[in-house]
This record gives structure tokens, C-alpha cells and sequence, in this order.
């Protein structure tokens, strides 16, 4: 019994221990780092929920801070509007705007 309960114990700690761990590698904004998959995916999130910007045709890769944009738009607005959505987000150094307007 005495063994049961201290297994029970230390699985639970290894599991806490384990969560903490994953979700500082994830975004570990105590020291201001951010990883360059998270601001992918929050660069593509704010492009989804702006209504401004068509996000499914616009594709994002992030290296070392800076943001990479492709893909085509059909207006000057739009492809303003996802650069400067793009530059709202924590850790984007900066913002290549490679998107082509439709003729």
C-alpha cells in the first residue's frame, strides 16, 4: 500500500514537472524569447481573424525572428493590412513582404 502511494506520487510530480517544461519551451515569454513556430502560428491566426485579409492565400514562414509573407492578394490594402497584422506580433523583427496583387 505504502508502495502504491508513493508511485501515485511520483507520477504525478513527473507529469507537473513535464507540463511546466513543455509549456516554457513553447513560449518562454518570461525571458522574452519566442520561438519562430509560435509566431508563425499567432502571425496566421491574426491573418485569419482580420476580415481584411484574405489568410487562406497568404502563406507565412518565420526564420530567426523575421516574418516571410507569399502568396497573392487581390488588393494594395490587403497586402499593407497582413504586413502591418504581421508586425503586431511579440518577437517579429522584422517583415519581408514577398504577397503579389492581383492585376
Amino acid at each position: 500500500m505504502k508502495r502504491n502511494a508513493i508511485f501515485a506520487a511520483t507520477a504525478v510530480l513527473a507529469l507537473a514537472g513535464s507540463a511546466v517544461a513543455g509549456a516554457a519551451l513553447a513560449d518562454d515569454t518570461a525571458t522574452g524569447k519566442v520561438d519562430d513556430s509560435w509566431i508563425t502560428t499567432k502571425v496566421k491566426t491574426t491573418l485569419a481573424q482580420d476580415s481584411a485579409t484574405p489568410a487562406s492565400d497568404i502563406h507565412v514562414n518565420t526564420k530567426s525572428g523575421v516574418v516571410v509573407l507569399t502568396g497573392n492578394v487581390q488588393t494594395k490594402d490587403q497586402k499593407k493590412k497582413a504586413e502591418a497584422d504581421a508586425r503586431t506580433i511579440k518577437g517579429v523583427k522584422d517583415v519581408e513582404n514577398q504577397l503579389v496583387v492581383a492585376d
